[in-house]
């Protein structure tokens, strides 16, 4: 996807609101109904994003220094040995940076999350730009669908033309708020699409393709069985487990304090 096309997908949506279907009645899709991101879940996602963060503290400055402000640190909720969370998954894992750099962050999302959409709009930029464009880290995003619309939303960025996935991610996230919640989410993600270089078949074609459909689901599930995963975002930085959507002070320090 060129970088004109990413600008038209992120400033260029123009949609004409419909009324009285959803995604799976109006494609005729029949998509697998996932546990949604409510009661327990939405209870602990929100506990999630409440956590009080450790803060490091630095020593007291003498004579007319000036001291630097602390930096709240997320709390670390567990760890995963590595080769259990790099092994091989449903589908394949799609790296963003150099497969070198010695950070390895994996993040599990949900596309109708808003904390996630949060991440991706307010830090992932700094996290590109300081961390995974100068080779320190990557990023390693993988699907953890709460709802029928979240799993729609990954297919369509799994089946996105030219391998575009992260590139359909990102204004997915960013648009979050025109489809992700909105009546008529399945003319709003074909408008989407359509942007990204989809026909209405296409589309269709994505969005009833059972077999991946399956392995969205197999990669959800082996997130919550064997990384223990139960909301969204839930990051992994060298096993490390972190639950929030960090800011982009916080994913500095954080990363800053491995490096």
């Amino acid at each position: 996807m060129t970088s004109s096309t990413i600008h038209r997908l992120r400033d260029g949506f123009r949609f004409t609101r419909s009324s009285g279907f959803g995604l799976v009645s109006a494609c005729g899709l029949g998509l697998l109904v996932l546990s949604g991101c409510t009661g327990q879940e939405a209870a602990d996602e929100t506990a999630a994003q409440t956590v009080e963060p450790a803060s490091t503290t630095s020593s007291q400055p003498t004579g007319n220094a000036t001291s630097e402000p602390s930096v709240d640190l997320p709390q670390m909720q567990g760890e995963v040995d590595v080769a259990v969370l790099m092994a091989a998954q449903a589908l394949p894992d799609v790296v963003i940076g150099k497969a070198e750099a010695p950070i390895t962050i994996i993040e599990y999302a949900s596309m109708t999350c808003d904390h996630c959409a949060a991440f991706h709009v307010n830090t992932y930029p700094t996290l590109k730009r300081d961390w995974i464009d100068t080779g320190k880290a990557k990023l390693i995003l993988r699907e953890f669908p709460f709802d029928p619309r979240a799993t729609a939303a990954f297919m369509l960025a799994r089946c996105a033309p030219n391998d575009n996935r992260q590139a359909m991610i990102d204004v997915l996230f960013q648009k979050g708020e025109d489809w992700a919640h909105a009546d008529d989410a399945s003319v709003k993600l074909l408008s989407i699409s359509k942007l990204a270089g989809f026909t209405e078949e296409s589309f269709k074609a994505c969005l009833s393709d059972k077999e991946l459909q399956a392995k969205i689901v197999k990669v959800k599930e082996r997130g919550e069985s064997v990384m223990g995963v139960n909301s969204t975002p839930t990051f992994f930085v060298n096993g490390k487990k972190y639950i929030g959507a960090l800011k982009p002070e916080q994913i500095s320090a954080l990363l800053d304090s491995l490096s």
